[in-house]
């Protein structure tokens, strides 16, 4: 899910990261190559034999609708397909048949859309319910929606690399720029939690990697018994969907690539967590802008200079005493992040600061303050996150280089820069083997033809990842959102990205070679931020616009 170009105030940004040289990844031999590519296809053809027993679902008394449970069968190791066998959770809801717009209409069925939502780490197994929502309904009556959980997540081999009772740490610090104390502390913490990885998994957790998840997704077309895959991936879904289209060009039916991560080898991955934090300080930008120009009603600063100023004041408020215990200034800084990502947090988010600062932290702590009950899954979904990206790709394995570029970087990108670090520091130590990333790409006539889908200051996988995915997928059409910064767009609020999707999955159609389609509207300040603000003697009403 990482990407993007590096700026400064004085233009590209160049980091001695391009010219750092990394720990060699292990070659992947042309005899290595060849038994995997025979392994993939016998699993395929067990799977497509065995197909899915779809039944209910283990927590089916909680989901509305048709949707339905089962596992497919895969090989830990696609070069032993014989040896050991791991089971991923799949669900589906059936094609409906019902034309959204004509009860009198019955739809033609087209097979099966498998989706994923992107990570690494994340689990599709509710995307079949999206059938229920009105931008997914009109898909939902040709195809069955089908979603599943990718190796390691869930209940599909389990990966984790810690204690997840231990998992929740806070509240928690988050410099901009840490002291070198801080960054011992933190450099441990990595050290620990890649030996916690390779302690808890063995052997096996060299076989979690983006390859072995487009294998995965091929034997999951067979069992569904699909000649020819039809697929929309979202965000890291679009990186192994990519590399699916390059090693099986011609089981593609449909792809759509939503939220591109960049997907040069050279940028995978320690390059594109770079990228993204330097997009991300731009995104701040624009959740900034918007909260100021509703200065009227959260009173946070009439300018982005003066929210950052309130956004800094919350912090060290929190760092001296947290908001309900649990609350600290990293817990802020990671609902702001999601506000980064999602146009509809921003009122949300907004309204939570502008209370803490008025002396309510209750909002505050209902969004940001981390749930123990689900410390088991997001545990899990950082094990497996980890595990992707470093057994993906070489990363430096010298503190120093990770310090100089990041230093560097957060100059004049500090929001995410080392928070970012720390989630992928892990990789400096890994134990186990990386791959070689592959080459990603598709000659003119060798695959049918794709679309994309991009937000222009997408700040989680930045614009630039969609236009060398375009470039490198001969035949591809790219959707751009111009003006526009949400991360996932399809099924979303944009009408124009819709239709082009809905006539592409449902007919083949495809726009001009490069669309675009005007953004989204922007997100209304919440009413119960305004009533507050409107109440008479509310502290800091009335405060001038500057």
């Amino acid at each position: 899910m990482r990407a993007a170009l590096l700026y400064s105030a004085a233009g590209s940004l160049l980091l001695s990261a391009l010219t750092a040289t990394p720990v060699a990844a292990t070659p992947v031999t042309g005899e290595r190559e060849a038994a995997e590519l025979r392994g993939t296809a016998v699993a395929a053809a067990r799977a497509k034999a065995a197909g899915v027993d779809f039944g209910p679902c283990p927590d089916a008394r909680d989901r509305p609708g048709g949707m339905r449970c089962g596992t497919v069968t895969v090989p830990l190791d696609y070069a032993r397909p014989d040896g050991r066998q791991i089971e991923l959770a799949v669900s589906r809801a059936r094609a409906t048949h019902k034309d959204p717009h004509d009860s009198r209409h019955k739809v033609r069925r087209q097979g099966a859309l498998v989706y994923n939502p992107g990570g690494p780490g994340a689990s599709g197994l509710y995307f079949p319910l999206a059938g229920q929502l009105p931008g997914w309904k009109r898909i939902a009556a040709a195809y069955d929606l089908v979603g599943y959980a990718p190796r390691g997540v869930g209940r599909s081999a389990p990966l984790s690399c810690e204690n997840p009772k231990h998992f929740f740490k806070g509240p928690t610090q988050s410099p901009a720029h840490p002291s070198e104390s801080f960054k011992k502390a933190r450099v441990a913490e990595a050290k620990a939690y890649a030996r916690g990885c390779a302690e808890r998994t063995g052997s096996a957790l060299r076989h979690y990697h983006s390859l072995n998840n487009a294998r995965d997704l091929d034997v999951l077309r067979a069992a569904l018994g699909e000649d020819r895959l039809t697929f929309v991936g979202t965000s890291y879904g679009t990186y192994f969907g990519a590399l699916y289209a390059t090693l099986f060009p011609r089981h593609v039916r449909r792809m759509v690539f939503d939220s591109v991560v960049h997907p040069a080898p050279a940028r995978v991955w320690y390059r594109n967590n770079l990228a993204q934090s330097a997009a991300f300080e731009r995104r701040w930008q624009d959740v900034r802008e918007w909260i100021a120009r509703h200065h009227d009603v959260y009173g946070l600063g009439g300018t982005a200079r003066e929210v950052r100023r309130s956004y800094a004041r919350a912090s060290a408020r929190l760092a001296a005493r947290p908001a309900g215990g649990k609350v600290g200034p990293g817990q802020l800084q990671g609902a702001f992040l999601q506000a980064g990502y999602y146009d509809e947090q921003w009122p949300h988010s907004a309204r939570a600061l502008s209370a803490y600062l008025k002396g309510d932290a209750r909002p505050l702590v209902e969004q940001a303050a981390r749930d123990p009950e689900a410390a088991a899954e997001a545990e899990n979904s950082r094990a497996v996150y980890v595990a992707v990206e470093c057994n993906d790709a070489s990363w430096p394995t010298d503190w120093e280089v990770w310090d100089r570029d990041n230093t560097r970087l957060a100059r004049t990108a500090p929001f995410e820069t080392w928070d970012n670090v720390w989630t992928n520091l892990p990789c400096a130590y890994w134990r186990a083997p990386r791959q070689r990333p592959l080459a990603v790409g598709a000659r003119p006539g060798a695959l049918p033809p794709t679309l994309i889908l991009a937000a222009e200051r997408d700040a989680a996988t930045p614009y630039d990842g969609a236009l060398e995915l375009h470039r490198r997928l001969a035949g591809s059409v790219l959707v751009t959102e111009r003006d526009a910064g949400a991360h996932g767009l399809a099924g979303g609020p944009n009408a124009c990205v819709n239709g082009h999707m809905e006539a592409y999955l449902l007919t083949g159609r495809l726009p001009g070679r490069r669309t675009d389609c005007a953004p989204r509207p922007e997100p209304k300040p919440d009413a119960e931020a305004k009533a507050r603000r409107a109440a008479p003697g509310e502290p800091g009403a009335g405060r001038p616009r500057r």
